[in-house]
């Protein structure tokens, strides 16, 4: 079974289709979705709606991205003003109906709901942000810390990292993807198209780690 890691979408509907065309996922592919589907880009619904459609064809699964888990806290504790100042607008907006109503359907908040904070295989880790670098793999995964499975950044900034698996993460845009021996980032910042050097929505197929990137399509 190949592995292929999909970097974070951001409403990116457009993109995800032509990346899924150039990626041509086959019946024995695992698809990871490393998470961040929604806020900022101009239709988080569009994107779920081919997540779930996704699901229905492929062997997929969907991670959970800090995006999700503010929509999550913006429906189940009213948290909206973190959720607006990071994106949270463009994702109500994408659930506006032509009578000005907002309606996020069940299956889609279900969806959210359903995402996992990390995957584990053999050789691989696979979680949104990162891992404590000060801390092991399985010292991390017995911690199980959501906060840093969603929001980690410091690792990449570690010299090095006691990891006994390589992690695939996103979370943190990069101009291109990190390539190292213990970490792999997918974020090349698609929906930061009008930024220097970024715009490109990443996937990586494993153990390959054979790279795959279109640009910002809307």
């Amino acid at each position: 079974m190949g592995l292929i890691a999909i970097g974070d979408i951001h409403g990116c509907a457009r993109s995800l289709d032509g990346l899924m065309r150039e990626i041509d996922p086959g019946e024995d592919d695992h698809l990871i979705f490393i998470g961040d589907y929604i806020d900022r880009g101009p239709d988080s619904k569009g994107v779920i709606d081919r997540l779930l459609e996704y699901a229905e064809k492929y062997h997929c699964t969907f991670l959970r991205g800090n995006h999700e888990d503010l929509l999550l806290g913006y429906l189940d504790d009213g948290d909206y003003d973190i959720f607006a100042m990071n994106g949270g607008i463009a994702t109500l907006s994408s659930y506006m109906t032509e009578d000005g109503e907002m309606e996020i359907p069940e299956e889609h908040i279900n969806f959210v709901r359903n995402t996992k904070l990390y995957l584990e295989t053999e050789d691989f880790i696979f979680v949104h942000a990162g891992l404590r670098p000060d801390m092991s793999v399985a010292e991390n995964l017995l911690e199980a810390n959501p906060e840093v499975f969603l929001w980690e950044r410091s690792h990449l900034k570690a010299f090095s990292l006691p990891w006994e698996k390589t992690v695939v993460c996103g979370h943190t845009p990069q101009a291109e993807p990190i390539d190292r021996p213990e970490l792999i980032n997918i974020d090349t910042g698609c929906v930061y198209y009008a930024y220097p050097s970024m715009g490109y929505l990443t996937a990586v197929r494993l153990p390959e780690r054979e790279y795959v990137a279109v640009p910002y399509m809307g």
